[in-house]
């Protein structure tokens, strides 16, 4: 008797499974909120170059002290790092002579003047993270994904030893605890360290919400699981765009997003343990506790403890036994000891890199198609919602491998598409980057369905924590993309574009789980 029969018998998506998921959904909403943050935490607003002695110019208005003080760029528009070192009055006659001796510009001297309409203070404003020190400013977020990296290894093994709801509680404490910090933050190396360590946090909740949510239900009900979770990750994206619209002062912002880890603290209680990992860890009793409570709720009063629910929770025990005597013990090495795990592992590493590198390359590049940042934002949370419903119908009816592959291929085409688009079409421009944002999200919504149906019970959260791992370190990455745009300006899109392509061709790789059981042991797999 496998575990799925036992779901069956006590009900295996009733008001048990839908209270445990509108819980889980709940905190799901927290996500968004601060693996996006970065797009108004560390905005740049426009900016030029202080001017000294400002007495000096009284007869003249602020155009003209920008004209005489402030060299041009090729396109027209005031340069945002440099400045003269002698105020070039001659401007004024005819701004069109720029100057060509290049030895009386110089970098900024003595700050910058930053527009305020659109932000009361960021992180740039605040510690002038702009120029030559932009790199610093696009770490930031880097150090925060660097911190779910590190996590997802940590809360991966430990979810898997400890349990599932236990971590899930210390990921919350912690990421108001260090999300607070964050907001108190006097330094520039304050905010790195304290929003890395959100990181760690917040990735235990990134890694196990889902998994946990799918150990309850039944087969026919883990596809809309999956959806339904991943859609309250878009409810977060659009929350988040309505709290930087609302707040824009930085260190205000931060506590906003933080707040509602408060309440998913008090909502967390009601939620029980996996009874599928306290079977697998052969802790009966507290099992077959929370199964009673499931099938009271879901009114099968009639379950009882049968031969085959005896046997099977003997079975698991006897297994576990087993493969301690062996020597055996349930680690990340544990997922390249066999050969059909170390291939499923090596090509969902690369799948869940090729996902998130590619869908926080275009989340975080919220500028260029004609829209504000805050709709921008708005419009690529409302877009994932269709997106992921259609997916609904899509995994179930072509199967999950050529849906993860053909959706991350294209999302490289529409990212593509955008680097050959010229940039006056923002129309032509904002429609594409509006699809390629939808299978972006598609293909995230399948990965997290996907992958915890290929690994079994025992090493599921040590497989999504290796996959989690690959993704952050994705995720890591994609910001400091941007940076290439130095050495050429289509460069940071080309990368996207490659790396989602590739990584969409590695999916045809990985074995369908299409209405397949999920394995408990590793022999399942094999």
């Amino acid at each position: 008797m496998k575990f799925e029969d036992l779901l069956l018998e006590i009900g295996g998506f009733g008001r048990f499974q839908i209270l445990i998921l509108a819980v889980l959904c709940l905190l799901r909403i927290n996500l968004p909120m601060h693996f996006l943050l970065h797009n108004f935490l560390a905005a740049t607003p426009s900016h030029h170059c202080a001017i000294p002695h400002q007495e000096a110019f009284v007869n003249l208005t602020t155009e003209e002290v920008l004209l005489v003080s402030i060299p041009r760029k090729p396109d027209g528009t005031f340069s945002s790092c440099e400045m003269f070192s002698q105020p070039q009055f001659h401007l004024l006659l005819n701004s069109s002579l720029q100057p060509e001796n290049k030895s009386i510009i110089q970098h900024c001297q003595h700050g910058w003047v930053y527009d305020h309409s659109q932000f009361t203070s960021t992180i740039s404003t605040q510690w002038d993270l702009v120029c030559e020190q932009r790199g610093l400013n696009q770490a930031t977020a880097t150090f925060f994904f660097i911190g779910v990296t590190m996590g997802a290894m940590v809360f991966g093994y430990l979810s898997d030893r400890f349990g599932r709801k236990t971590m899930l509680q210390l990921s919350l404490v912690c990421s108001v605890v260090f999300g607070m910090l964050s907001a108190a933050s006097v330094s520039y190396t304050m905010l790195a360290i304290t929003r890395t360590l959100t990181g760690v946090a917040l990735s235990g909740l990134s890694l196990i919400v889902l998994p946990l949510g799918m150990e309850w239900v039944d087969v026919q009900h883990r596809t809309f699981t999956g959806i339904l979770t991943s859609i309250f990750w878009s409810v977060g994206n659009m929350l988040l765009a309505l709290a930087a619209y609302l707040v824009r002062e930085w260190h205000w912002l931060l506590v906003a997003v933080t707040g509602p880890c408060l309440l998913s603290i008090v909502c967390l209680w009601w939620v029980p343990e996996s009874a599928r990992w306290l079977i697998a860890k052969g802790k009966v009793k507290q099992a077959h506790r929370h199964l009673l409570t499931c099938a009271r709720i879901n009114g099968r009063k009639d379950f009882a403890v049968s031969p085959e629910v005896r046997n099977l929770y003997a079975q698991r025990i006897v297994l576990q036994r087993e493969y301690k005597n062996l020597g055996g013990t349930y680690s990340y090495i544990s997922l390249f000891r066999t050969p059909v795990l170390r291939k499923i592992s090596l090509c969902s590493g690369v799948v869940w890199f090729g996902v998130a590198f590619s869908y926080y390359g275009m989340s975080m590049n919220l500028t260029g198609f004609g829209l504000s940042i805050y709709l921008s934002q708005f419009v690529f949370g409302v877009i994932e919602i269709p997106a992921k419903m259609a997916m609904y119908v899509v995994v179930n009816r072509v199967g999950r491998r050529q849906s993860q592959a053909w959706t991350l291929i294209l999302t490289g085409l529409c990212i593509g598409a955008n680097v050959v688009i010229p940039k006056p079409f923002t129309s032509l421009r904002s429609v594409v980057a509006i699809m390629g944002k939808g299978f972006s999200e598609a293909a995230f919504t399948t990965v997290y369905l996907y992958t915890s149906e290929l690994y079994p019970t025992i090493l599921r959260q040590n497989g999504m924590g290796y996959t989690s791992f690959m993704a952050r370190l994705g995720g890591s990455l994609a910001p400091l993309v941007f940076l290439l745009d130095e050495v050429w300006r289509s460069l940071p899109e080309v990368t996207y574009c490659g790396v989602a392509a590739c990584s969409g061709a590695v999916a045809f790789l990985l074995p369908e789980t299409l209405n397949a059981r999920l394995p408990e042991g590793i022999e399942d797999v094999e």
